[in-house]
């Protein structure tokens, strides 16, 4: 008799839309809710159905708040899930703007589709959600702060780790109890690198029975810190004597902080006073204040940088554009200009109408800054494509595309083998939220490091989790 069972659903061998069940004594716990992005069936498998009924889940636990975790949460309490939801604080913070933002765009598209449907004589669509649905979903959140333990169920204890990803990011202790045996399931959550800007390391754990471990980047390893300082600085170089835009596409959590902290400490060296910067996101305006108010998780180099500061610092040449008014000016800007614009893969928000007006000049840099999903237009930009459809517009590409994969908010190989090598004695391994070949390699790593068992997590497979017998 085991006192744990884990069953994955979401983010096997894919990287978005994680959900997995857990189940201990009796009660359901879902792991993560997240968003499926890139598939062309998206849209439709996210309207999908729950692996289980949501009215019988006991408990939700959240481990950040990026949408791919969290984006089907007001689904799920729309369908019925009255629980809780557990959340490290800062990630209920995040999760109000991120949550609000998808189930605004949610309106909208349907608004927009409705109207064509109309003039065709067909019947309206609705949202996937609401916002009324995000604040449903945000009044059950129950935040909890980094190392404190609580029993969230009869036998079962929940403490979060800081997991280096994002502001709130965590990996997830679950422990549960009962038949005389107490086991010990940690997820991973989202690995950030070891000594990145702003964030503290990944932290270290030592005991557990199954691990479940993302792999986005399992099978790579990412440029140095010094080499991607040295390659930013040459992009900029380049741009300044070409005369062109430079647009970075960013994710609105992490990145975008990550780029205005590097930009500041850097200003001097990289020559920036020679650039307009845009910070062209009122999702990531919002979310800067969020990182800006919580300097107890900042490391020790951005919390010193911070503790000398009363408001939040904006670059003297930096100009915050909440307003869609002001994002349209910015495209009569032919040069000199550096766009941090949403949404972070360019599937919509206003770096798609940027990309329009600078993908087909020579002169034109693009930086992608993050991981690109398969199917998304992030992804074909990095894969080469010479054209590609932006608001039904075919676009020559003829922008030079650099992929700074140093920036990434995910470790990469070594940095995911590091984080495992802190177990002891070394415990099974099953991945997720990478894709096939990534999987793969990191599991063949992790076999030749010691993990007695490492699998890659498939939908529908049942995990027992055998604990220890109790003393």
């Amino acid at each position: 008799m085991h006192p744990m069972e884990v069953e994955f659903f979401g983010a096997t061998r894919e990287v978005t839309g994680s959900c997995h069940i857990v189940r201990a004594g009796g009660r359901q716990i879902m792991l993560e809710c997240g968003l499926v992005q890139g598939d062309r069936r998206a849209a439709e498998r996210n309207r999908g159905e729950f692996p289980v009924d949501p009215a019988s889940l006991d408990a939700v636990v959240l481990s950040h708040a990026h949408i791919d975790h969290s984006g089907r949460l007001p689904l799920l309490v729309q369908r019925g899930y009255r629980g809780p939801i557990y959340a490290q604080s800062v990630t209920r913070d995040l999760c109000a703007i991120m949550l609000e933002d998808s189930a605004r765009l949610a309106e909208a598209d349907a608004e927009n589709e409705n109207r064509k449907r109309a003039r065709k004589g067909l019947p309206p669509v609705t949202p996937i959600y609401t916002v009324a649905d995000v604040e449903r979903a945000l009044r059950q959140f129950v935040p909890m702060h980094y190392g404190e333990g609580r029993e969230i169920l009869p036998g079962i204890r929940l403490r979060y780790h800081d997991a280096g990803h994002i502001l709130g990011s965590a990996s997830v202790e679950l422990q549960a109890t009962g038949g005389g045996r107490t086991a010990t399931l940690v997820f991973s959550g989202d690995l950030g690198q070891y000594d990145t800007p702003i964030l503290r390391d990944p932290a270290a754990l030592s005991h557990a029975d199954l691990v479940i471990m993302e792999s986005t980047y399992g099978n790579r390893q990412h440029r140095s810190g010094d080499a991607t300082i040295a390659e930013l600085a040459d992009i900029f170089r380049q741009a300044s004597q070409h005369r062109g835009n430079i647009l970075i596409p960013a994710f609105a959590v992490g990145r975008t902080q990550e780029l205005l902290y590097l930009f500041a400490t850097n200003f001097d060296a990289w020559k920036l006073g020679r650039f307009r910067i845009y910070l062209d996101s009122p999702m990531a305006i919002r979310t800067s204040t969020v990182y800006w108010n919580n300097p107890h998780l900042f490391d020790a180099e951005a919390a010193t940088v911070r503790s000398g500061l009363r408001d939040m610092p904006l670059l003297r040449n930096l100009k915050l554009t909440a307003k869609a008014t002001e994002s349209q000016r910015i495209n009569a800007r032919r040069h000199g200009a550096i766009i941090i614009a949403g949404s972070g893969m360019c599937e919509g928000g206003r770096i798609q109408h940027h990309l329009r007006h600078n993908l087909w000049r020579p002169e034109s840099q693009v930086i992608i800054v993050g991981y690109q999903a398969r199917g998304t237009l992030g992804r074909r930009l990095v894969d080469g494509d010479q054209y590609v459809r932006i608001h039904h517009e075919t676009i020559r590409v003829r922008a030079q595309v650099h992929t700074i994969g140093g920036l990434s908010a995910h470790g990469d190989q070594e940095d995911l083998l590091r984080w495992y090598g802190s177990f002891a004695p070394k415990p099974p391994v099953c991945l997720v939220h990478g894709e096939p070949e990534a999987a793969e390699a990191l599991a063949a790593r992790l076999a030749a490091a010691g993990a007695p068992d490492a699998v890659v997590a498939e939908r529908g497979l049942r995990v027992p989790v055998m604990g220890r017998p109790l003393h």
